[in-house]
């Protein structure tokens, strides 16, 4: 039970945490091109369109970095063996991430929200860049840490601990460049489909004729050429991670679709109804898909978990190596679905505004609706890849170094399902709130951006983040 909870509250609280860090990663680097676009064009509609989802993007970085802090203390509240045994891998990337990348974004998010009238207009839009790149390099070492989680390298063990040898194996981990490049693309998907919604519902809500109508329409084409292009990335870098996991981490691969005995030609199931494991009451298969997307190979051999499960206890002792297979099997797909989904969209989007006929944006109901619905799909996505991610690689922790019951702590049951139950309690309340406050800064008028000074405009934007 100790550990089970543990567990819950490792989930609960990074699974919340994740829906924030796509989002300000993605708008941080939509609002600095929006920018730009703005300065290279002269373009006060361009302007006031930055400012206006730079305060979404204030508002998503306040909450994420709260809920990050959060989340690495959870290492040392549950997870104390686990910290002990990691401390010297993850000292260096984790201090890196915090003295480089945070102080970045927390010294330029300043220079941005206050020097817009007291910098030059070229030096204002290095700080948002500067600001964006700091979101990304964090990204980049916090994924360095669980890299190795998943494909530990650069290392030895020591009296118990994991001590490391080469910090450049660790950032040359085949791993993390898989995940680094599917996770950034990931946050562009994010923020574009965000913007798309909301472009396409406050053009709805603005006059026929209005120079505003014509600003987030402008915005709605640029989100919807920015999404089909990213989520376009996220599939082929999610295709190279597949191969990487074969090769790696060959167990997830097959819990990915419950495939058991070892095949050449495997094919890729679409959707299963029935016991996963012995043969389902209905089944619509892709054949020799799996193969393709493992090996490249039409007819490449995918190990089977009961070829890799009598494998991996003959190497690292008795017990079960498989994760859970319904949980890894669904997450997938979902992620999958939720991915081909938004490149429809995204691309249903292109399609209509083609040729610059922006108002086909808005003059088709379906796309409309789609378009609101459509800013769900990458929290999908972006929450059952994590599960995925995560719960495909156990029984470890450390991928076959330390078990996750050998990480956990040694804190008295009562008190995990009382902070537990608090996390749940906060987390509910501030998803609330973050809620609230980006409708009520989505409602605001466009014009709104263009008055007072920007002092002023900071407080303002601080007092709707806090």
């Amino acid at each position: 039970m100790q550990l089970l909870l543990a567990r819950w509250e490792f989930a609960t609280v990074t699974v919340f945490h994740f829906f924030f860090v796509p989002l300000t990663i993605g708008l941080g680097f939509v609002v600095a091109v929006m920018q730009t676009l703005a300065y290279r064009r002269h373009d006060a509609s361009w302007d006031r369109l930055s400012r206006y989802f730079g305060r979404l993007f204030l508002i998503e970085i306040a909450v994420g970095v709260v809920t990050g802090i959060v989340l690495e203390f959870q290492f040392g509240l549950n997870w104390s063996a686990y910290s002990v045994f990691v401390g010297n891998i993850f000292g260096a990337p984790l201090a890196i991430e915090a003295l480089l990348a945070f102080f970045m974004e927390s010294t330029f998010i300043g220079l941005w929200i206050f020097g817009r009238d007291r910098l030059s207009p070229r030096l204002h839009l290095a700080t948002i860049w500067m600001v964006s790149l700091g979101t990304i390099l964090s990204a980049f070492f916090i994924l360095a840490a669980n890299s190795w989680m998943q494909h530990p390298v650069g290392y030895k063990v020591v009296a118990g601990q994991a001590v490391l040898t080469s910090f450049w194996a660790v950032l040359g981990n085949p791993m993390l460049w898989g995940s680094f490049t599917h996770t950034v693309f990931g946050a562009f998907a994010t923020a574009g489909a965000l913007v798309l919604g909301i472009s396409i519902w406050r053009a709805m809500r603005e006059d026929d004729n209005s120079e505003h109508r014509s600003s987030f329409l402008q915005a709605g084409r640029f989100a919807a050429i920015f999404t089909f292009v990213s989520t376009l990335f996220v599939g082929m870098s999610g295709d190279v991670q597949g191969r990487l996991m074969e090769v790696y981490q060959p167990m997830k691969m097959a819990a990915a679709e419950a495939l058991y005995k070892t095949s050449s030609g495997a094919p890729f199931s679409l959707l299963t109804i029935g016991n996963l494991k012995q043969k389902p009451v209905v089944q619509i298969r892709v054949p020799h898909l799996l193969s393709l997307i493992a090996t490249l190979s039409w007819n490449g051999q995918v190990q089977g978990i009961n070829n890799i499960q009598a494998a991996e206890a003959a190497k690292h002792g008795p017990g079960s190596y498989v994760p859970v297979i319904p949980l890894t099997y669904w997450s997938f797909r979902a992620m999958v679905g939720a991915g081909v989904l938004m490149i429809l969209l995204s691309g249903w989007g292109v399609w209509l505004c083609r040729r610059k006929q922006l108002n086909r944006l808005v003059g088709n109901r379906w796309f409309r609706r789609a378009a609101l619905w459509g800013m769900v799909l990458p929290f999908i996505a972006n929450t059952t890849g994590w599960v995925f991610t995560e719960a495909g690689r156990q029984p470890w922790i450390v991928y076959g170094l330390m078990k996750t019951a050998k990480g956990v702590s040694s804190v008295p049951t009562a008190d995990i399902a009382l902070t537990l139950a608090a996390f749940v309690l906060v987390y509910v309340v501030l998803g609330g709130i973050d809620a609230w406050l980006l409708v009520r800064a989505a409602r605001l008028d466009l014009d709104h951006a263009d008055h007072g000074d920007e002092t002023a405009e900071g407080s303002e934007t601080a007092s709707l983040v806090y």
